[in-house]
This record gives structure tokens, sequence and C-alpha cells, in this order.
């Protein structure tokens, strides 16, 4: 498989996985359908339009190639249709802890897929290395869920729960090391060892050590 139709995989796996992690983060925030159209929306495109600012591409590909906003759009509207329908059947509490774990799923799978799309364009790039590359992959994993999570006033994952930021950097870092030896086999290492290390936090709630009663 060559590295444009790998990358087109990724590219459309991220955006349809973080468009329903956005959208389940708006609903469950009560916003109204604009709100979770533009969550949504933004949740898919915020890593990738983050890391294209920073290595200089103008303009950034979300406008070049509108094709990932009409899929963000698509996916949130079939998304919101189908919760609008289905939310008069069931209690609000069922709803709930569904949302909840729809949100973790997919938000890993999102992370999962940009980590290794951005490390991978990253090792395209002139000037390419392993902390170059392994940085885009991270911002490109977690830069649409901090962006959701700010505008749903929350404070972003990466900085609090499920080792989130944690995840990317070992996926992307390994599949720096493992590039010049299998293009296949380092995404396919990158996306479990995202995914494995998202589910592990989330089983035995690992977490990166914090101050907590600082100043109470």
């Amino acid at each position: 498989m060559d590295t444009s139709t790998l990358l087109n995989i990724l590219d459309y796996i991220g955006v349809v996985a973080f468009s329903i992690s956005g959208v389940v983060v708006a609903i469950r925030k009560k916003m109204d359908y604009l709100g979770v159209c533009i969550l949504g929306i933004i949740t898919s495109v915020g890593g990738g339009l983050t890391r294209d600012l920073i290595i200089g591409q103008n303009p950034p590909r979300m406008f070049t190639d509108p094709r990932y906003v009409a899929v963000a759009f698509i996916t949130a509207n079939i998304l919101f249709i189908g919760i609008y329908i289905d939310a008069n059947r069931h209690s609000q509490r069922k709803e709930i802890v569904r949302f909840e774990k729809l949100t973790f799923w997919f938000d890993t799978i999102g992370l999962a897929a940009f980590t290794a799309d951005g490390a991978i364009i990253g090792l395209h790039r002139p000037e390419a290395s392993v902390f170059l590359c392994s940085f885009l992959g991270v911002i490109t994993g977690v830069g649409g869920g901090v962006l959701r999570d700010v505008l749903a006033r929350e404070i972003p994952a990466i900085f609090v729960k499920d080792v989130y930021a944690v995840a990317s950097i070992v996926g992307s870092v390994a599949l720096c090391l493992l590039w010049k030896y299998s293009n296949f086999a380092a995404v396919m290492l990158c996306l479990a060892l995202v995914v494995v290390i998202r589910f592990l936090a989330m089983h035995f709630r690992w977490d990166l050590p914090k101050i907590k009663n600082f100043g109470d």
C-alpha cells in the first residue's frame, strides 16, 4: 500500500471518529443543531489545522480539500438525527452511559488514526527527525480534542485523565522508529499502541501523578 493511500485511509477514519466524538460531547452539553455541527467539524479538522499552521502549509489542507469538512458535516448530521429520533425511546441515564462509552472509543480511534497521520506527514518533510515527526503526530492527534473540550468549556482531556497524550506520544515515536523497516507495520504498531494504552488506562484507571490537595 503506497503512502498516499495510507494517509487517505487514516484521514477518513480520524475524521469520522472525531466527528462522532465531537457530536457526542455537544449533545451531552445540550448544544443545539448548529453547535453539534460545529463541534463535530472542529474536533475532526482541528488537529490537522494546527499541524498545517506549524509546518507552514498555507492555506491549511482543510481549506484546499473540503472533503474532510464535508465528511465531518455529514457524519455529524447522521449521528444527530439518529440520536434525536432515538432519544425519546430511552431513559436519560442510559443515554448518558452510552454517550460516555461512545466518546471514549471514538476519541481513541480518532487519536490513533490522526497520530499516525501526523507522524507520516512529518516523515516526508526534508527536515524530518524523530522529534519533529512525533511532535506533529501528537499535535494532529490531540489538537481536535483540545479545541472540542475548550469550546465545550471543559478542561482538555490531555491534562487530566486516561494518559491521553502519553498514548499518542508512544504511538508516534514507535511509528517513526519502525518506519524505515516497514511502513505498514509501523502504522499498525502505532494504532495498536494508542488503542491498547488508552484501553488499559481506562480499565485500570491509570492517571499521571497530580497534586490533589494543594491550597485546600
